[in-house]
């Protein structure tokens, strides 16, 4: 898996490609330097794959992006958080399996 499917999002691209996309978007805030981020990254990238043309699947480096992360408490990462029409419809903190972010997901379609 080449990650192409998972955009990476800045601070500045955050409004238009999630709360203002026409599709319901996960957002992965994660660093470099997290051990559980690694370890959820494959999962992340094989759903971008099963979910192309119904959900978008983004990354945010909250290293870099720190507006963001800020403006929805993120304190812990990996934290993953669905938006739907701009809103949030779910969220989870940690490396959680693949069923579980199946089932986030289907939450949106």
């Amino acid at each position: 898996m080449s990650g192409e499917n998972v955009k990476h999002l800045s601070d500045a691209e955050f409004d238009e490609y999630v709360l203002k996309g026409d599709l319901p978007s996960l957002v992965d805030f994660w660093a470099p330097w997290c051990g559980p981020c690694k370890a959820i990254g494959p999962v992340i990238e094989e759903l971008a794959g099963v979910y192309e043309g119904k959900v978008q699947i983004t990354k945010m480096n909250v290293d870099d992006n720190p507006t963001t992360p800020g403006k929805y408490g993120i304190r812990a990462i990996p934290t993953l958080i669905l938006f739907k029409n701009g809103e949030i419809v779910d969220q989870v903190t940690g490396a959680v399996g693949k069923t579980q972010l199946t089932a986030m997901l289907d939450k949106a379609l």
